[in-house]
């Protein structure tokens, strides 16, 4: 990853979870590598950048869903982005990482991480350099794009966390995370 190897955001610079992307003239967002695809996201979408580390699968595990990290107790299901974006699935190598998002939706999830096979850098971008994503449909679905940067050699694509995947697939992956993580036992009451 060529960074540290655990990156997270301090309390004081996160942003709220419900408040609208800052109407700054530059944004910062975080470039990352997935397949031969230079991608993007908000940096304050990001929680955390850690090292890729083995992932716990469980039964029935829905793609793009590659498992579930253990982050200090809790579990957070991470996706192979990849997969999400219709790609072979992700091989983990040496600077392969997972980049753990905040959600900003009412669902039990609130966070989400995703496998990426590179994280690159942070870099501020001029909100009039940010285009809108091209109108495919039907061939294919741009919903999850917050727009597009023009390189001299094509496009970094930009993504919208909250809306990497849908609210029923979000949905659904909580009750399996719920169904297959209990409840701690707070202790019995005495008789």
């Amino acid at each position: 990853m060529g960074a540290p190897r655990h990156w997270r955001q301090t309390p004081a610079t996160t942003t709220h979870l419900h408040s609208p992307a800052p109407a700054e003239v530059v944004l910062q967002y975080l470039r990352f590598r997935c397949a031969n695809t230079r991608l993007g996201i908000l940096l304050h979408q990001v929680r955390e950048l850690l090292e890729y580390q083995p992932l716990t699968p469980f039964p029935t595990m829905p793609a793009p869903l590659c498992g579930l990290l253990n982050l200090r107790g809790s579990a957070v299901p991470i996706i192979d982005l990849a997969q999400r974006l219709g790609l072979p699935a992700t091989e983990p190598q040496r600077r392969s990482c997972i980049i753990i998002l905040q959600l900003a939706l009412p669902l039990q999830i609130r966070e989400l991480g995703m496998l990426v096979d590179e994280v690159m850098m942070v870099e501020d971008i001029q909100r009039d350099d940010i285009e809108a994503a091209p109108a495919l449909e039907p061939l294919m679905s741009t919903g999850m794009l917050a727009g597009m940067v023009r390189e001299t050699t094509g496009f970094t694509l930009l993504l919208d966390a909250n809306r990497l995947l849908s609210s029923h697939t979000l949905g659904t992956l909580a009750r399996h995370v719920t169904a297959i993580i209990p409840e701690p036992d707070c202790g019995a009451a005495d008789d």
